[in-house]
């Protein structure tokens, strides 16, 4: 209820004109506004004149569109309400409930809106987390073969002579051994593609030949039976260890320890069964069907003792690129001007891998704010077409009271809950993918989530609305209520 009092103490009635009237009526219909207390008001003797206005008093005052719709000049508007202490939190709570209605009125509309923000923040968590796995898969790759681990090979060029005096042998791994104090061990190996005869089908196997501390460097695990001992480096034995795959496949019902296998014309006994704890990202001369064989039994079979790769471990991770440099230079001074040699670590891998984990990953992340961005315009967007609707009921509520802040506020608060919605989706599927993935990764490996990735996208999803959504709100702030009510 308002009282509508001239300065001069005088009263004057206003009357509410009808496009006023209708328009409320019509509002009311189609959106909740929130219906206040009647108020008492009045000065001295004069009870002035008492109208009450449907749907209700709001508390949101404004003087001059009272008196450019009522006719009445330089009006007085008193409004008291019995339950003023509560009146600020109820018009909060009333804005919130406006802005859900809204949305519930264009359900379908709303849905897809979201669609661009459940994607992007999806993508946001899922990139993270597949990082995140990443990382620690490579460093437990690593972990696992050692990452004081260093490798060095002739690097076999068409410009380079193929010399006997250019190859790595066997006094090379004594060298490095007694003139790098950093190193801890060393191993050699060199390998042949050769062929096993099963069932009169004849498959492709490697014969490598390997020193005796080719376990330790590469963390072999034997499944069976046993390792090489002294006796079998120095004494040529003619037995081997072979991987469970060519285990498989030569005896899949037998126990192959102490058996016969015979490949291409050479015949062994196999004493063990073993496989790599990982391989070294393809870089392994050991393949799926491998056999290895005492190193002094592969130089007696080929008549020379080359090796294909030195093995070295350091002592220690941080003397890895001392080994590294110290390695290269022993080599090439032992050997012919101009040989070359590969020397790599574990730990170059490593850069090498988290380079490329970091590109995919910012390639990912550009993909999820691209399409964050065209969410967001489609939320802007979408908006401007809402406020166009709502012209009207702009009008209406700026004409019963409401301040410009709260119709921005109200417009604002629309785009947060469709942006928020979408970040909670998103970020619900982000979660749920890698639980149900993780049942299909080796019973090893982890799949990670990040909640600080969790943070972010929502954060960022919610933001994005409300930037876009600024525009069309503070356009629906700034119509004037005059205008708005002649909207058709």
């Amino acid at each position: 209820m308002l009282n509508l009092s001239s300065a001069g103490g005088g009263v004057k009635r206003g009357v509410v004109p009808a496009v006023c009237t209708s328009a409320v009526r019509e509002a009311l219909g189609r959106r909740r506004i929130h219906q206040g207390t009647p108020a008492v008001a009045g000065r001295g003797s004069d009870t002035g004149h008492i109208r009450e206005l449907q749907p209700g008093d709001t508390g949101l005052t404004n003087l001059k569109l009272a008196s450019s719709l009522f006719g009445i000049s330089s009006p007085r508007v008193v409004i008291v309400s019995k339950r003023s202490a509560t009146l600020l939190a109820k018009l909060s709570r009333e804005t919130f409930f406006v802005a859900l209605d809204a949305l519930r009125s264009n359900k379908v509309r709303a849905l897809l809106t979201m669609l661009g923000v459940v994607i992007g923040s999806a993508c946001i968590v899922l990139v993270v987390t597949v990082a995140l796995t990443g990382k620690k898969y490579i460093i437990g790759q690593i972990e696992s073969v050692g990452s004081n681990l260093v490798w060095a090979e002739y690097a076999r060029t068409g410009q380079q002579p193929r010399a006997l005096s250019y190859e790595l042998n066997l006094d090379d791994l004594q060298a490095v051994k007694v003139g790098i104090p950093q190193v801890a061990e060393v191993a050699a190996t060199r390998e042949i593609h050769m062929t096993v005869v099963i069932g009169g089908i004849e498959y492709p196997v490697t014969l490598v030949g390997v020193s005796q501390g080719f376990q330790a460097i590469r963390n072999l695990i034997v499944l069976r039976g046993r390792y090489f001992d002294a006796d079998d480096m120095l004494s040529r034995s003619k037995v081997c260890l072979i991987t469970k795959e060519l285990a498989d496949r030569v005896y899949p019902y037998e126990n192959p320890i102490g058996k016969p296998i015979r490949i291409s014309e050479l015949s062994f006994t196999v004493i063990g069964v073993f496989k790599e704890r990982v391989a070294t990202f393809g870089l392994s001369e050991i393949q799926k069907e491998s056999a290895i064989i005492p190193f002094s039994l592969m130089k007696y079979y080929t008549g020379d003792d080359i090796v294909r790769v030195l093995y070295a471990s350091a002592r220690t991770p941080e003397s890895v690129p001392s080994v590294a440099r110290q390695l290269e230079l022993l080599l090439k001074s032992r050997h012919p001007a101009g040989a070359l040699y590969d020397v790599s670590t574990l730990s170059g891998i490593l850069d090498a891998a988290r380079k490329i984990s970091q590109a995919l990953t910012m390639v990912l992340l550009f993909i999820a704010f691209i399409a964050l961005l065209i969410s967001g315009i489609g939320i802007m967007n979408i908006m401007l077409v809402t406020v166009t609707e709502r012209t009207r009921e702009i009008g209406i509520r700026k004409a019963i009271g409401a301040r410009r802040s709260e119709i921005l506020n109200q417009f604002l608060l629309e785009a947060f809950l469709i942006s928020g919605t979408g970040a909670v989706g998103g970020i619900l599927i982000g979660v749920s993918i890698p639980v149900l993935v993780q049942q299909l990764l080796p019973g090893n490996l982890r799949v990670p989530v990040s909640w600080l990735s969790v943070v972010v996208a929502f954060l960022v999803s919610s933001l994005t609305g409300i930037f876009f959504g600024f525009l069309p709100a503070n356009r629906a702030a700034r119509l004037q209520p005059t205008e708005s009510l002649r909207y058709e």
